[in-house]
């Protein structure tokens, strides 16, 4: 700091550096500012996949809906898009795939159709077995007893139930 000029006070600040110094302050501040920015963009991208990671345990719809969602907020800068795909991270959709599988399963073994392997069940290791003999004749008797029961009902003229 001898190098100052005739003209400046001589209590100046240690903030202030003479030509050809190095900044001190502006270095620190630079750093600062730039880790600043790294820690507030990581908590930023944190928070927004939050409903992504809520989703992850769901079902595989759902999130593939949640992380679509994500993305339109992201890209769009739409704050709608991300409360609906935390909402909807947030709810359990109920499960209508697996009941009506099972559904559509038995009514293929009622009418003897030949199963076809269901993609989700876990592969068994044992040779896949036909309907048994018996399961088919009880399946063609409850058929023959509900048709002769709607051609009686329809002799009568009354409904099934009533």
């Amino acid at each position: 700091m001898s190098d100052l000029h005739s003209a400046a006070p001589h209590h100046l600040p240690g903030f202030i550096t003479a030509p050809d110094d190095t900044d001190i302050l502006m270095l620190v501040v630079g750093i600062i500012l730039i880790g600043a920015v790294l820690l507030v963009g990581n908590f930023y991208l944190h928070l927004h996949t939050m409903p992504e990671r809520m989703a992850h345990k769901s079902q595989k719809f759902q999130f593939e809906i949640v992380a679509m969602l994500g993305l339109l907020a992201l890209f769009t800068h739409n704050h709608l898009f991300w409360v609906i795909g935390l909402f909807l991270a947030m709810i359990d959709l109920p499960d209508f795939s697996t009941p009506l599988r099972k559904i559509a399963r038995a009514v293929e073994k009622m009418a003897g159709v030949a199963l076809e392997p269901d993609a989700t069940d876990a592969p068994s290791h044992a040779a896949p077995h036909a309907a048994n003999t018996s399961d088919v004749m009880k399946t063609s008797a409850a058929v023959d007893e509900i048709k002769s029961r709607i051609e009686r009902d329809l002799k009568r003229g009354t409904p099934g139930n009533a």
